[in-house]
């Protein structure tokens, strides 16, 4: 059996398909965090049962490539029953979507979700009446404490046997007219050759859909005059466009379907959310805590980084010199030994002291809701980037892995905004490229020094996204974007999150770190090293680096977590401070932040823009990173 997941952006929809399937889906309290649908399998009753997340939307309407993702899966019809979730405490809006999935024909259950947050608002909701005028199954849940989850699931299990197509929920007379009149002329058989009930299709005509509309210029052209005329003929008697006129209808429903189920009792007094969402929006408080809020996350991450950093290193130092008593400095057997320690405290003690903080950071900032507002501060800069609002959502995304921040400008409607964010945000330091900014120039230099590459950029990618609007100009429509209610993070969500991040480290880059070491280390004592380090000479010695790094910048390519470590490996010390001087340091750091980007984004990269355009984009961050890292070069001899 196959189950699928749909909801609008924040419904608690990928926390109710982790609760089943285990932490698979990113989840926050942040819009637009699913970017493709994911699939697992769960036994329940000792059923096995595919479930399958699709990407946050308003409307499947096909506007933005989430919204075409979805609708697409869903006219698949390969699956067995839809679980629409939604936030009960906005219901009037909510249920706008679920008046669409209703005419897909298809076995349709309701999580009525977030119920605690709509008793907090004084909203009391009568499910029974609500199933009974929806003619389909309502189950109460609340996501985040597990309840009502095992009656959503045994539901929809149940539902699929006894399955009857409830009755459409009709529009206005007017509209429904339209709609039998344009069915009436139209090849009954056009809806099963698109792949769509007839309802359903009738009403994506007249609201204009896009994709629905080549479909049907692509097979039936002769059909084009007909649709455009019933669609004249609703923008004639409502004076406003069809799919405006289409909109407003389902709209009018929901709220009237609100106001049938619900009750709500008079609003209490504002609380701790509406204060600090006042202060955190404000036209200059919301800037002021934003710079301290930030400040407070990097000097945490540096803080922690730091004493835990030294802490554990000073084991290495001890397991070292025992190597050299035991095994002797210029064997083959410490040379296994040292690249093997190298790899495992590289890990241990490098990267997860900083990326461990830096990623519970990003987990609260996420679900407490507050990126959302970092959102709507950061707008207007978005705009003088010439850039839509929404723009802001993937360059979030980016602080904590480039992969998924680049699947994120699918949300974007314009090519040109998809192709430019996908370009910049690859630009944005990722936790593994944050990792070598702490490790390296916050420990040298301290974490202000940290805090201005963090600006530095920004600044490079304001300059590029400015350069951007003179190269492809166009007009970038304002932000339309959920602020969600501030809410405090749940300890277990928030370990679930920090670990899908961690794993992904620990499974694929340690072992690659520990091999790469390893290598590096059989290099050294057959002297094949200098080989490798002979090929990047040219660039090193642009740069003012010893010549021993050129070999490290190879596995950066792999995973940029490697290239702090393998820079230990092959300076021999784990004090970089102590061999680098703080030039070369900056340089270095400043260097690989804009490199080129690592494998995995450049696969994502190349799905979203194609390899074409990934090819420039690689092509251009190598140029920008050894121009950069000249001019660190040549600035830091005057000023460090």
């Amino acid at each position: 059996m196959k189950i699928v997941f749909i909801g609008q952006p924040n419904s608690g929809k990928s926390a109710i398909f982790n609760y089943f399937s285990g932490y698979k889906s990113a989840v926050s309290n942040f819009p637009g965090t699913t970017v493709r649908y994911l699939e697992s399998q769960v036994v329940f009753d000792g059923q096995v049962i595919t479930c399958v997340d699709l990407p946050g939307v308003y409307s499947i309407t096909s506007i933005d490539q989430a919204e075409l993702e979805a609708r697409n899966y869903l006219l698949a019809g390969d699956y067995d029953v839809i679980i629409d979730v939604i936030d009960a405490s906005h219901l009037g809006r909510s249920l706008e979507l679920t008046l669409e999935l209703l005419n897909l024909e298809q076995p349709l259950v309701v999580a009525l979700n977030m119920m605690d947050e709509a008793e907090r608002k004084g909203v009391r909701i009568d499910v029974p009446k609500l199933s009974r005028i929806l003619e389909i199954p309502v189950v109460p849940t609340i996501a985040t404490a597990g309840r009502g989850l095992t009656d959503l699931l045994q539901t929809a299990i149940n539902y699929k046997p006894d399955w009857v197509r409830p009755e459409p929920i009709l529009f206005s007379r007017d509209v429904e007219q339209e709609i039998d009149n344009l069915a009436a002329q139209l090849n009954p058989l056009h809806p099963q050759e698109l792949g769509m009930p007839q309802r359903f299709m009738i009403v994506k005509l007249l609201e204009n859909d896009p994709h629905l509309l080549k479909l049907v210029r692509r097979r039936h052209p002769h059909c084009l005059g007909l649709i455009r005329e019933h669609q004249k003929k609703l923008t004639q008697t409502h004076g406003r466009s069809s799919e405006k006129v289409i909109s407003s209808e389902r709209h009018a429903l929901s709220i009237d379907l609100f106001e049938q189920v619900a009750r709500v009792t008079p609003a209490q007094k504002p609380d701790w959310r509406d204060t600090l969402n006042r202060i955190s929006t404000h036209k200059f408080w919301g800037y002021v805590v934003l710079i301290l809020i930030l400040g407070l996350f990097y000097q945490g991450v540096f803080r922690f980084g730091q004493y835990t950093e030294n802490f554990l290193l000073g084991y290495l130092d001890e397991a070292q010199k025992l190597g050299q008593t035991w095994l002797g400095s210029q064997t083959l057997a410490y040379g296994l030994m040292d690249g093997l320690l190298t790899g495992i405290f590289g890990g241990v003690a490098i990267v997860l002291p900083y990326l461990t903080p830096f990623m519970v950071g990003l987990a609260i900032l996420e679900d407490s809701g507050y990126l959302p507002r970092v959102a709507f501060l950061m707008d207007n800069f978005m705009h003088s980037l010439g850039l839509h609002g929404k723009s802001i959502i993937p360059f979030m995304l980016g602080y904590g892995c480039s992969v998924p921040a680049v699947l994120a400008t699918r949300i974007l409607g314009s090519v040109r905004d998809r192709l430019v964010v996908a370009i910049l945000v690859i630009l944005i330091p990722c936790s593994a490229r944050s990792v070598i900014i702490f490790a390296l120039v916050a420990y040298a230099l301290g974490p202000y020094y940290a805090l201005g590459v963090y600006f530095f950029n920004l600044l490079i990618v304001g300059i590029l996204g400015r350069l951007s609007t003179w190269i492809l100009p166009e007009v970038s429509p304002g932000i339309l974007m959920e602020i969600p209610e501030f809410r405090i993070p749940t300890l277990a969500n928030m370990i679930n999150k920090t670990w899908l991040s961690l794993k992904d480290f620990m499974v694929v880059a340690w072992p690659i770190l520990i091999v790469g070491c390893l290598v590096l280390s059989l290099l050294k004592f057959f002297g094949l090293e200098g080989y490798v380090n002979n090929a990047f000479s040219p660039l090193t010695t642009l740069l003012g680096l010893p010549s021993q790094v050129g070999s490290t910048l190879v596995f950066g390519i792999m995973r940029k977590e490697l290239t702090l470590v393998m820079l230990s490996e092959a300076m021999g010390t784990n004090q970089l401070h102590t061999v680098l001087t703080n030039v070369q340091l900056l340089t270095f750091t400043i260097f690989v932040l804009f490199y080129i980007p690592c494998a995995s984004t450049i696969a994502a990269l190349s799905r979203e823009i194609g390899w074409k355009s990934t090819t420039l984009a690689v092509l251009g961050c190598f140029t920008l990173a050894l121009t950069l890292g000249l001019i660190t070069r040549l600035v830091g001899n005057f000023i460090l």
